[in-house]
Parts: C-alpha cells; sequence; structure tokens
C-alpha cells in the first residue's frame, strides 16, 4: 500500500513535542522552527544537555548527504563553518504511522548576517567577509563546495563576532552540478558561469553578499541588459561598493580560483579604504583659517578640568530649577 503523506505532514511538528530517537533513545522537546528548507524543518529544540538545533526530513538520502558533509567538517582543521554534530537517529511518528529520519546539532545563536549589519554598521561587512574566505578556502582544499551560499545561512554570533554557516544542504563535492541555490547568489541566474561546483562559485556568491549587505532588499535581473553589466551599474551607484569594484568585478567574472586570492585583495581594498579615511580626518582638524594677514592652524583642544566642572555645575543647577518649577506647577 503506497503512504500519501505529504511533506508538510511528515515535517510539520508542533510546539511542544517530544522526539525519542529509535536507537540512541535520546528525547528532544521541540520548542519552534528555526528555518525551512528544500529537503525538510530545521527546529530549535531542549535536550538534556541544552538547546540544540534538529533536522527533519523525508529523505533519508538527504539526511545522510547532510550528515556526512558535517561529518567532513568536523575534520578540517582550524574552520568553524557549519555547527558540530551531536546525534543521528529515526524517529517513529505513531500519528502519521510512519518512521522519519532526523538529526541533530548544534544550536549556533546569534543575527543574520544582514541582521549583524543593520545593527552594528555597514563597515563590518568587509571583516565579516574576511573570516568568511578563510573558512571557504579551507573547505575547497578539502574538496568541497558549500553552493547555496547566501546572508541567511549565515549567522554571527559570540564576543568577538564570528560567522558560523549553516543549513548545509547545499553543500557539494567539487566538479559535480550545484545541488540546492537561491537566484540572487548563483552565477547561472545572472548568466556569468556555470552552476559547476568549483570554488569560483563560492566566491561570486561571497561578492553578491557584500551587495546585498548594501542593497538589502536584494534587485532582479534585468531583461533588458547582461546581467554583468547590470552588476556592474549596481556597483558604481553606491560609494559603499565602489571601493571593493575591482574585487567585486574580479569574482563575478570568475577571476578568482581560490578564496585566498579573493581575501588578499579584500584586505587591500580595506586597507585603502582605511589609509583614506585617516587622512579625511587630518585635513578636516588642519585646515587653515585666515586671521588678518596670518595663516593659522585650528587644532582641536580638549577642554580644561576647570571647564569641565563649570559645566557640569550649570547642568545641575539647570536641572534642579527645572525640578523645582515641575514641582511648583503641580502645587498650583
Amino acid at each position: 500500500m503506497m503512504n500519501n503523506t505529504t511533506k508538510s505532514q511528515v515535517c510539520n511538528v508542533r510546539s511542544g513535542t517530544i522526539i525519542t530517537g529509535k536507537w540512541h533513545k535520546k528525547s528532544y522537546r521541540i520548542v519552534k522552527p528555526l528555518g525551512y528548507g528544500a529537503n525538510g524543518v530545521v527546529y530549535l529544540a531542549e535536550s538534556s544537555e541544552g538547546s540544540v538545533a534538529l533536522k527533519i526530513s523525508e529523505n533519508s538520502m538527504s539526511i545522510t548527504s547532510e550528515v556526512n558533509v558535517l561529518k567532513h567538517f568536523s575534520k578540517v582543521q582550524g574552520s568553524a563553518l557549519g555547527p558540530s554534530l551531536l546525534d543521528v537517529d529515526d524517529w517513529y511518528r505513531a500519528d502519521i504511522r510512519q518512521t522519519v529520519p532526523f538529526y541533530v546539532m548544534e544550536y549556533i545563536k546569534g543575527d543574520t548576517f544582514l541582521t549583524f549589519i543593520e545593527k552594528r554598521g555597514i563597515e563590518w561587512t568587509g571583516i565579516l567577509c574576511l573570516q568568511l574566505l578563510t573558512d571557504l578556502e579551507r573547505l575547497h582544499q578539502n574538496g568541497w563546495v558549500f553552493g547555496d551560499l547566501k546572508p541567511d545561512n549565515l549567522i554571527v554570533s559570540g564576543h568577538p563576532p564570528r560567522i558560523r554557516c549553516i543549513d548545509v544542504g547545499g553543500t557539494t563535492v567539487q566538479g559535480r552540478a550545484i545541488k540546492e541555490f537561491t537566484e540572487f547568489y548563483d552565477r547561472g541566474y545572472w548568466g556569468v558561469g556555470s552552476r559547476k561546483a568549483e570554488p569560483s562559485y563560492d566566491l561570486f556568491a561571497v561578492a553578491m553578499i557584500i551587495m546585498n549587505a548594501v542593497y538589502p532588499k536584494r534587485f532582479p535581473r534585468s531583461s533588458s541588459q547582461e546581467g554583468r553589466e547590470q552588476l556592474k551599474q549596481k556597483i558604481d551607484s553606491k560609494q559603499e561598493l565602489k571601493k571593493f569594484e575591482t574585487v567585486l568585478l574580479n569574482a563575478i567574472d570568475g577571476k578568482y580560483q581560490q578564496a585566498n586570492e579573493m581575501r588578499r585583495d579584500l584586505v587591500q581594498s580595506l586597507s585603502r579604504t582605511n589609509i583614506h579615511n585617516k587622512d579625511k580626518k587630518k585635513v578636516i582638524k588642519q585646515q587653515p583659517v585666515k586671521n588678518g594677514s596670518r595663516s593659522t592652524i585650528r587644532k582641536h583642544r580638549p577642554p580644561s578640568k576647570k571647564q569641565g566642572f563649570v559645566e557640569t555645575c550649570l547642568i545641575v543647577m539647570l536641572v534642579f530649577l527645572g525640578y523645582i518649577l515641575y514641582i511648583y506647577g503641580q502645587l498650583l
């Protein structure tokens, strides 16, 4: 007899549901969904060891593939790309009389890439992407391409902030066809390359992530112009992107074969920007001011201790006077 249970029924789990593994007998209480993907749903769950992320899928092959990727990630020295794998098991759902595969991984608490940038400022874009490129270099050296690289799959956590990748469903062995992708970050969508799993595919996505930080709402491909032409026009339209123009266009054109190459150029772009900003501040501080027939340099001097004390006393007196007037008004 064929089971007609839909995917939504298999992966849809209510908050409070207890999932107990068939083989390892570990139990997890579902708290809320964290994300929906092509091959299942990820939930926040509570376990005896604290909060975890639990993914359910009706596709056992997909679960096996993602588990293998997480195992490979754990072997990449010095990399914190993906979450740690904690458990793999099956769950017998009595309500639909079906066994459902699932795996449990580390719950990475933090903000998504774009949320973090919105809170902390656009200048963090380059810093976080330098971290991302370092991790991608290690991943590529081990024969993998992340594939579905996008801000939603990037979490920034910890102090100091550290970028981490989640949802490894699109990770593909180099040389094969990309398994999963999101159009805006896919070079095939923009007509500037294939969907072959190779380092340059991920590096194109990094360029689009930088652009997405400046264009939070993204933008569709125009039907009236070539993809590269449109992307270059978008770069030229924003000063925040103009300073990275060489790096972005090299990634878009597939000129980088290694993440380290793109990282090197990004470091140089950030260095030039910092030097320019410092020089600009010096010019502002040292503008000549004409004083009669002489030109003098106006220097910024911090207020003396005496001036600071007088200002503090004045502020206290004004606050006190305002309070007295308020009380008097209430009595009237």
